[in-house]
């Protein structure tokens, strides 16, 4: 009989459990009440190939144990499909950093993530996470905290000026605050340019700089930003001209 962890009724299928032969070599030590239980049970359930709303149940309660079993998650898309489940709550279930949340660990996880940054400014999967809980974390960011993320950004762009992912990451910063402007990085793209670091992504920022300046009136940042566009068009980023051509337009 299934334990209280796994609360649907599974008495009609007998468990499967791991077999790692009579003398394993490097013996996985599981959970026995909760992870291993649940694998037995998963096994004997994907031997009969059940696509059922238990089966669904289950699936969710490995991958909280080890979010990284790919074999869980390709049967669980299986079900998903079978049930016609609505896709939407999926994504909410996949977007759910469970660990976190579970144990409130956003400030150790932000330092973690700093650490990462520090020992690869370009790793980019730490500045998507650290976008999560910067914004996903039950308090809301004060805008205080929103211009030193700033800052965070501009500090590290100034280590890797080609790397897209910390322009981006101080772009959505900004998108968020109601303090900021785009135009807190204008001193960033002229100090590059200054070190004669060539860098299309502070050049597309002068772009936006001066388009936001142009709809508001600015006759001379138009002109900046056609040219601006022109360079990148010809000679900058020319792999992209199409883009910069259309984005000239819009400022003429």
């Amino acid at each position: 009989m299934a334990s209280y962890y796994l609360e649907a009724n599974w008495d009609d299928l007998v468990p499967i459990p791991q077999d790692d032969g009579p003398e394993p070599l490097t013996p996985i030590s599981y959970d026995k009440e909760c992870y291993s239980e649940a694998m037995s049970y998963f096994r004997a359930v994907a031997l009969k190939d059940e696509r059922s709303e238990r089966a669904l149940s289950l699936t969710e309660k490995i991958i909280k144990h080890n979010p990284a079993h790919y074999t869980i998650w390709h049967y669980r898309q299986q079900i998903l499909f079978s049930l016609e489940k609505d896709l939407y709550n999926e994504l909410d279930f996949i977007t759910d950093q469970w660990i976190i949340k579970t144990y409130n660990l956003w400030d150790k996880e932000l330092a973690f993530i700093d650490k990462l940054l520090d020992d690869d400014v370009r790793n980019n999967s730490a500045w998507n996470q650290r976008y999560f809980v910067i914004f996903f974390n039950p308090n809301e960011p004060t805008e205080e905290l929103l211009a030193q993320e700033v800052q965070y950004g501009i500090n590290k762009i100034l280590l890797a000026p080609n790397n897209i992912s910390p322009w981006n990451y101080v772009k959505g910063i900004i998108a968020k605050s109601k303090e900021q402007d785009i135009s807190v990085l204008e001193g960033l793209c002229k100090e590059l340019e200054k070190q004669n670091i060539i860098s299309y992504h502070a050049l597309g920022c002068l772009v936006d700089i001066y388009e936001s300046r142009a709809k508001r009136g600015s006759i001379e940042d138009k002109n900046l930003g056609i040219k601006t566009c022109e360079l990148l068009a010809e000679k900058r980023d020319n792999i992209r001209q199409k883009y910069w051509e259309y984005r000239k337009q819009v400022l003429t």
